[in-house]
């Protein structure tokens, strides 16, 4: 994983919460931590990690905190942690 995945991916969990992350970014970052994203239809994505698996609207703009916070929690749930996992 690269530094620019890393950076992406701590934030994700950064206090306050980020409000513009690019999607195409997040989802590079995702994919690095294997991660399989794949369009479900509906304008959506899914993403399988760890046996979880959720479905995220497909943004083309900026993620809102409101999805940044979904991606977080999946994120925990499927047991990672940026900062023991990837440390910048």
């Amino acid at each position: 994983m690269n530094h620019h995945h890393r950076k992406v991916l701590h934030s994700l969990f950064a206090h306050p919460v980020s409000s513009n992350l690019d999607p195409k970014q997040v989802h590079a970052a995702l994919g690095e931590i294997g991660a399989e994203v794949s369009h479900g239809g509906h304008g959506q994505v899914v993403v399988k990690l760890n046996g979880h698996s959720h479905g995220f609207h497909d943004s083309h703009h900026s993620l809102s905190k409101e999805e940044v916070g979904a991606l977080r929690k999946f994120l925990e749930s499927a047991g990672v942690d940026p900062a023991r996992d990837f440390p910048l």
